[in-house]
This record gives C-alpha cells, sequence and structure tokens, in this order.
C-alpha cells in the first residue's frame, strides 16, 4: 500500500537535488535571463530612439525637398520678374509700353508720366523701386476698357491699380474718361 517508502539517504539526495534544482532556477533567472531581459529592453530603448530620429529625418527630407522645388520655382518667377524690366531708366520705356498695350486694347490716347518713385526700406529689396504712375485715357467706353484693365493686370505682375478715376464725357454717354493711378515694382538698373 504504501508505495513511496523512502529512506532516509533516499530523503536526502531528493532534497539535496530538489535544492540543486532550485539554485539551479536561480542562477538561471538570475545569471543569464536577467541580464538578457535588461539587454533586450535596453536594445528595445535604442531601437524606439533610432526609429524617432529616422521618422524625423524622413519629415526633414521631405521638407528639404519641399523647400528646394519651392527654390526653384522662385528663382525662375524672378528670373521672369527680372525680364520684364527693359534696359535704361523706367521713364524712358514704361510710358511708350503702356501706350502701345492700350493701343493693342483699341483704346487711344492714352498718356502715362510718372508721379513719384520710391525705394523700399527692406534689405532685401534694395535693387528695387517702387514707381507711381498716372495714366490718363482721353475716351474709352466701359467693355473695352474693363477688358483692358484685367489684361493689364494679368500681363503686368508686378503692377498694381491703386485709383481708379471714372468721368463721363458730356453728350457721349458710351465714351468715358479715365484716370488711372499705377505702382510698379521696377528694379534698378
Amino acid at each position: 500500500m504504501n508505495q513511496f517508502n523512502f529512506k532516509k539517504d533516499q530523503i536526502k539526495k531528493i532534497s539535496l537535488s530538489s535544492m540543486g534544482f532550485v539554485f539551479l532556477l536561480y542562477v538561471y533567472f538570475s545569471f543569464f535571463l536577467g541580464p538578457l531581459n535588461r539587454s533586450r529592453d535596453a536594445m528595445l530603448a535604442v531601437m524606439k530612439d533610432k526609429q524617432t530620429k529616422l521618422d524625423s529625418s524622413k519629415e526633414e527630407m521631405t521638407k528639404a525637398a519641399t523647400l528646394e522645388h519651392q527654390a526653384k520655382t522662385a528663382t525662375t518667377r524672378f528670373a521672369a520678374l527680372k525680364s520684364l524690366n527693359s534696359d535704361g531708366a523706367p521713364i524712358a520705356w514704361f510710358p511708350p509700353r503702356i501706350k502701345v498695350f492700350f493701343a493693342n486694347q483699341q483704346i487711344d490716347k492714352v498718356v502715362a508720366r510718372m508721379e513719384s518713385n520710391v525705394a523700399f526700406k527692406d534689405p532685401e529689396l534694395s535693387a528695387w523701386m517702387k514707381y507711381n504712375w498716372l495714366i490718363e485715357v482721353q475716351q474709352a467706353d466701359y467693355t473695352t476698357f474693363g477688358k483692358a484693365i484685367a489684361d493689364l493686370e494679368n500681363t503686368e505682375p508686378l503692377l498694381s491699380i491703386t485709383k481708379l478715376t471714372i468721368r463721363a464725357l458730356p453728350g457721349q454717354e458710351q465714351s468715358q474718361q479715365i484716370d488711372l493711378m499705377v505702382s510698379n515694382i521696377i528694379q534698378k538698373k
């Protein structure tokens, strides 16, 4: 009935084996598994840090590519704007240019004269001047002149209309006399 009759010697062996097994488990968890877990945790922290830096550098590369594209676009636009300025003093080329523009719009009797010019205070714009012009149109109809103004603003990107005065001509209801105050940004030469 009692199958497990152990002798004193066998009990010692079992207890020593059990203590040896417990000691082996302690050594395994303390000296092998513990440092391995700490090493794994440290490696996970390093990997997380590297992943954060990688994500950040990807964002920076995207920003750099966008900035490079914007710089190319701005450089192209700047070159195009510089090419709009003719050689010589603006007083020599701007009024004839405006007269030809309005003549192409079937509006004759146009006079353009300079009112003033102002240097920009910003150091980035020190190579540019702002010129204020008065453009007098002796006679034009509303429709033709409206289309001409739209075309003028679309073809002269550095020109802005600051004031518009329209007077009806007595006895000619379809014709008006128009004064335009415009500002134009022109590069110093």
